[in-house]
């Protein structure tokens, strides 16, 4: 079986023109497909509408009771389900889920060591029969940055993680192709200017655009969870622009192809 692991960021979410035009390709791409969704920003602005200050720490929401109720009202109820109603409305059979529902992904409370990010999961867990089964059946999973620790307790888990680990559990049985989408055109030499994409980047480079500074910090994790998928068996992961994610199913050059062998970019 050959599965598609999309994961769509709060930065499209939050405009429902964007998030319209992303689904509507969607519903296009080929094959047997799941939808992995943030939904930061939203979570925030709610959030202060409730008197729930968001706080961060190197681009990482520190998650206390509050909060962990704001962003499963957000990502598991209010965004979870919009998409999911949207892409019934474009014939694809969507199923809305967290990692708590039909135990999907099971997570740990993460450790403190020096920063206490509170109720922050750490996924040790993939329910891949339960996956397999649902693709098989011809749904389209959605799942939301929620999961569990399997003992009543709830955790808030970041989309690009849980995106790596499903990814990375699927391919040891399957091909699997990794795609994050966000408001980028993939990984940049300078973030301000749309025009320095990077188009294939491996190990070595990374590594060398890091030590140089050249790499903006919120790119970093989504090239960690990258390098790591394919360290362990993704066949291919890809990151760029949402609007353009059709062209990337057609060999045609957008965003970023991230590989683990050497390529001389230069």
């Amino acid at each position: 079986m050959k599965i598609s692991i999309i994961k769509i960021g709060g930065n499209v979410i939050d405009f429902p023109e964007k998030l319209d035009e992303f689904l509507g390709q969607f519903a296009k791409f080929p094959g047997h497909k799941i939808l992995v969704h943030g939904g930061g920003v939203m979570a925030s602005r709610f959030g202060e509408s409730l008197g729930v200050m968001p706080e961060m720490v190197d681009g990482r929401r520190i998650t206390d009771k509050d909060t962990l109720d704001v962003v499963t009202m957000v990502y598991a109820g209010l965004i979870n389900k919009n998409i999911v109603a949207k892409l019934q409305a474009l014939h694809v059979n969507g199923i809305g889920m967290s990692g708590a529902d039909g135990n999907i992904i099971r997570s740990k409370k993460r450790p403190v060591k020096g920063i206490d990010y509170g109720f922050v999961g750490d996924i040790q867990e993939v329910n891949t029969d339960l996956i397999k089964h649902l693709l098989s059946g011809d749904l389209v999973p959605v799942l939301s940055a929620i999961t569990h620790n399997k003992k009543g307790q709830l955790l808030n888990t970041n989309a690009d993680s849980i995106a790596s680990a499903l990814a990375t559990s699927l391919a040891k049985e399957h091909q699997v192709n990794l795609y994050f989408c966000f408001n980028k055109s993939g990984v940049l030499l300078d973030e301000k200017n749309e025009g320095s994409i990077i188009p294939r980047i491996n190990e070595d480079i990374y590594a060398e655009l890091r030590k140089e500074n050249v790499i903006h910090s919120g790119m970093i994790p989504k090239l960690d969870n990258a390098f790591e998928a394919l360290q362990k068996g993704v066949h291919n992961v890809w990151i760029g622009k949402a609007e353009n994610l059709m062209l990337s199913t057609k060999g045609k050059l957008s965003g970023t192809i991230i590989e683990r062998h050497r390529y001389d970019l230069y």
